[in-house]
């Protein structure tokens, strides 16, 4: 690390020159405007574009702040009448062939272009209206695609070239708008795995989640329909941030308290399902260990993550855990065995997914993901669709009592609740695992070694003698390379958890907009491992709830009726 000095608004200070310009004013609470600017330190991505927005005045002339660094003894101005002049010309250009619909676009209020052109006092632009000259793609069940709206930024091209390399996305010029998109008009044709990514980072509303808010209020308005919804683990830590709560706040109880008041009649715990997930998969793996068939074995709670490799690497589903999701296996006992316990027909639940991804939408809707031809979950709504129809209803989160989730669905582990986070999966496994195999109970239940959002991890494991290789990825791009591994025999793990997005469900592409900023996802990660080490119960096996299934409908895990319900088979798609 080299330092210098320079002067920004005429005070001298000494940094650090691998920084740029836009990185020390934040480093000194000085606030530079800036839309196009990707910086994901953590998985090594470093892009800039070039929208102006970010323009500092300097002794060497205006500069993009985002992508240019300081010299010794330069000279900045972050907010000189000559730099706050080219924000505005920049922002007006941009505006120029941007739709004019602020108050109906799905991004108001969260939309960085409306925000920065607002403090950049941009109140007057002398344009026409411009004519729509793209459709708006609706075609898929998760991610709605509004070219008109797109800033070229490119965002959504890192994400999803370099990060994910699902290679789908670049520019497309039709003679009069150039936009950032597919060559295929309709996503739901394209090789899409619908992680959400490129929706997490989009400034405008170019991108964004299939609403399914008024799914949701129609079936609680209809008398004939027992509606029952689950919260995912990483929703808890999350949804706090949607109405000013410090980020990471744990909000669990909040939440159910407000889900009855928004007139929901059963709330449960997708974590519940989650431990019953770790049954089933931790007996999977164990077979598949003792066997040394089909190994590595690889996780398949992340529907974004079983699509890339259903596209991209269809020859190896032969290796994903055959278990459905947890959101899934919530749906499917949902409508079979909670129906017997309230007197129900299966056809007259209907269930709903509070989830962090955009991905589960699509899988809500798989025809695999069924049980006698009913289908395991009936909506999926995001933790931002759950903010805002909270805020519909008037309901002061922040002063909302604590509640409990209803029963016998609601009780769950400490192995749980880390599901939401990238190595709690795997972690989650391996305490039930170790016991199951050795018979012998496990006092060290932190795996600390699979924690944080490196984009591969790894750990040896002995169990019974045998040295276990396990690993960790998030990210698709991190993905990819385990399977070439693979495909090359290379591979010396014997179990992989994957999750589609960097950090995992945390930084979910459901969830408040973390807007490239590692540290979010950290905090919230940090919040879910508080829950899991407060928790009495730290092993999914331990769960008495997930006993009594077992003991009165399920038999056990591996069993056949378990099989039939609790897990599903993959599709060989087209690139």
């Amino acid at each position: 690390m080299s330092f210098i000095n320079i002067f920004i608004n005429d005070s001298n200070v000494k940094i650090d020159n691998n920084n740029t310009i836009l990185e020390i004013a934040k480093s000194l609470n000085i606030d530079i405007p800036h839309i196009c600017s990707l910086r994901f330190k953590d998985i090594n991505i470093d892009e800039c574009a070039s929208c102006g927005v970010c323009k500092v005045d300097t002794n060497l002339g205006l500069l993009n702040s985002c992508s240019s660094y300081p010299v010794e003894n330069m000279r900045i101005y972050t907010h000189s009448e000559k730099a706050k002049t080219a924000r505005k010309k920049a922002i007006e250009k941009i505006l120029e062939t941007h739709p004019q619909d602020c108050l109906l676009c799905e991004k108001h209020n969260d939309c960085a272009l409306q925000s920065i052109a607002a403090d950049c006092g941009v109140r007057n632009l002398n344009v026409v209206k411009p004519k729509l000259r793209y459709e708006i793609d609706n075609s898929s069940k998760s991610i709605v695609r509004g070219p008109e709206k797109c800033i070229l930024c490119r965002k959504c091209e890192v994400m999803c070239n370099k990060v994910q390399t699902v290679n789908l996305l670049t520019e497309i010029d039709n003679g009069y708008k150039k936009v950032i998109s597919s060559t295929e008009k309709d996503l739901e044709k394209t090789s899409c795995t619908y992680c959400g990514q490129c929706v997490a980072v989009c400034p405008t509303g170019a991108l964004t989640e299939v609403n399914n808010i008024k799914d949701v209020w129609d079936a609680i308005d209809d008398d004939n329909k027992k509606v029952v919804v689950q919260i995912a683990p990483a929703v808890r830590v999350a949804l706090g941030e949607e109405f000013g709560m410090e980020i990471g706040s744990i909000v669990t109880g909040k939440i159910v308290t407000a889900l009855k008041k928004l007139g929901f009649d059963l709330i449960f715990d997708t974590d519940f399902a989650a431990d019953l997930t770790i049954m089933e998969e931790a007996n999977e793996f164990i077979d598949r260990l003792q066997s040394g068939e089909n190994l590595p074995i690889l996780t398949s709670c992340c529907p974004a993550w079983v699509k890339f490799i259903e596209h991209q690497k269809p020859e190896l589903l032969n290796h994903p855990s055959s278990c459905k999701s947890p959101q899934q296996m919530f749906g499917a006992i949902a409508k079979s065995y909670l129906p017997k316990k309230l007197n129900k027909k299966p056809e007259d639940m209907y269930v709903v997914a509070v989830m962090p991804c955009v991905a589960k939408k699509f899988e809500a809707s798989r025809e695999e993901l069924s049980v006698d031809n009913i289908q395991d979950v009936d909506t999926v709504i995001t933790t931002r669709e759950l903010a805002r129809m909270i805020k519909e209803a008037g309901i002061n989160f922040d002063n909302l009592e604590e509640n409990d989730f209803d029963h016998p669905l609601g009780e769950s582990s400490g192995a749980s609740v880390i599901f939401g986070t990238t190595g709690g999966v795997l972690e989650a496994a391996l305490r039930t695992a170790y016991e199951w195999i050795t018979k012998d109970t496990l006092e060290k239940v932190e795996f600390k070694e699979l924690r944080g959002i490196k984009g591969i991890k790894e750990a040896t494991l002995n169990i019974n003698s045998i040295d276990v290789n396990v690993a960790v990825v998030c990210g698709l791009g991190n993905a990819r390379n385990v399977l070439e591994q693979i495909e090359n025999g290379t591979c010396k793990y014997h179990i992989i958890e994957v999750m589609a997005c960097p950090g995992g469900c945390v930084g979910g592409g459901g969830q408040p907009y973390h807007n490239g900023d590692f540290d979010i996802i950290k905090k919230r990660a940090q919040g879910l491992y508080k829950i899991d080490k407060n928790k009495p119960l730290r092993k999914s096996h331990e769960n008495p709830s997930i006993i009594k299934l077992y003991d009165e409908y399920l038999e056990s895990p591996g069993a056949h009726k378990a099989h039939h319900i609790l897990h599903t088979h993959f599709v060989k798609r087209q690139k």
